[in-house]
């Protein structure tokens, strides 16, 4: 199984903040929050990882760049333009594959017990 983790609104209702930085890279506990979001994932077990992005795009791939540093595997799935949440994942479509996936927001912070939800 893999995850999507979207990672391409511009976060307006947080501007000024994400004027020039990604929401997902906002920090949280001295860390971004998409880092947060990463290590939840890997936790459960998820470390291959496309990650869809949009707005300042560059700075998330800098930042993450293949995921080695946390474990994963990550590659990444580049909008053109705003295609929001459906129109993001079909945008990955080509790195899902024929593969099962779960889908998060770049920008939840959660403790969800992914695993259960998996089984479930």
């Amino acid at each position: 199984m893999k995850a999507v983790v979207m990672a391409g609104g511009e976060g307006t209702r947080l501007r000024p903040m994400t004027s020039s930085m990604p929401k997902p890279l906002l920090p949280v506990a001295n860390r971004p929050i998409m880092e947060h979001v990463l290590r939840l994932l890997k936790r459960h077990g998820l470390n291959e990882t496309v990650v869809t992005v949009q707005f300042l795009a560059s700075l998330v791939k800098n930042y993450f760049g293949d995921g080695e540093e946390l474990g994963m595997e990550l590659t990444y799935a580049n909008e053109e333009k705003p295609l929001g949440t459906a129109g993001s994942v079909k945008n990955a479509e080509e790195a899902l594959k024929d593969d099962t996936f779960l889908v998060i927001s770049g920008d939840a912070l959660t403790d969800f017990d992914l695993t259960d939800l998996i089984a479930f």
